[in-house]
């Protein structure tokens, strides 16, 4: 049994691999309206893998494992490359979804990387958008994680204008301790704490 989870593990990361190399890795994007007005301000970049035999894999099988083989440094290099250039097409059109802000997201085998924030840059300056029009995602977990050095490659992005995001806080240690240590700008709660708002006199 554990030879052919292995086996099966291998056969995923080639898949990966080669699903990076041969365009199967789409961006979606989730929209983020302000319910005051109804309207669209924003968009959450999320990755979607669409393998011709395989169909649609779930994020949580593909994601994982990038994250464990490294390949998410490369697959989140293109994502944001790909959202700077929907998001510059959108600004290009003249139409609702011109101005709206960006989000993506940012793993711990990310923030480390000496890459990152060159990146960051060439992506946002190619498609002329503002820093301050990016969110970076961070979860509980990768603020956690000291190897990463978050606090001083978080300070860079800010220097640089990039806005940063606590992602699904409530799910991991949620301590309140974070909003002191890190300059965040926005905390997104995990959906738990706000599945019931509006119903039963919540």
């Amino acid at each position: 049994d554990m030879n052919a989870k292995a086996f099966e593990r291998l056969m995923l990361e080639s898949r990966l691999r080669k699903a990076l190399q041969q365009g199967e890795l789409t961006v979606y994007y989730q929209p983020q309206v302000s319910l005051r007005t109804g309207e669209v301000v924003g968009v959450e970049a999320l990755l979607r893998w669409f393998h011709p035999d395989l169909g649609m894999v779930p994020p949580g099988e593909f994601i994982p494992l990038a994250e464990e083989t490294g390949l998410i440094v490369p697959i989140g290099r293109m994502v944001l490359e790909r959202a700077c250039v929907q998001i510059a097409a959108w600004d290009a059109s003249g139409g609702p979804l011109a101005g709206i802000s960006l989000s993506v997201n940012l793993s711990a085998r990310q923030l480390p990387h000496p890459d990152l924030l060159p990146n960051i840059e060439t992506a946002l300056r190619r498609a002329r958008i503002a820093p301050s029009r990016l969110t970076l995602e961070l979860t509980e977990s990768t603020l956690m994680d000291e190897d990463a050095g978050p606090a001083e490659t978080l300070a860079a992005l800010r220097r640089h204008g990039v806005r940063l995001a606590l992602d699904d806080f409530g799910t991991g240690y949620s301590s309140l301790s974070y909003l002191q240590r890190f300059a965040l700008d926005e905390i997104k709660l995990d959906r738990s704490f706000v599945s019931g708002l509006g119903r039963g006199g919540n």
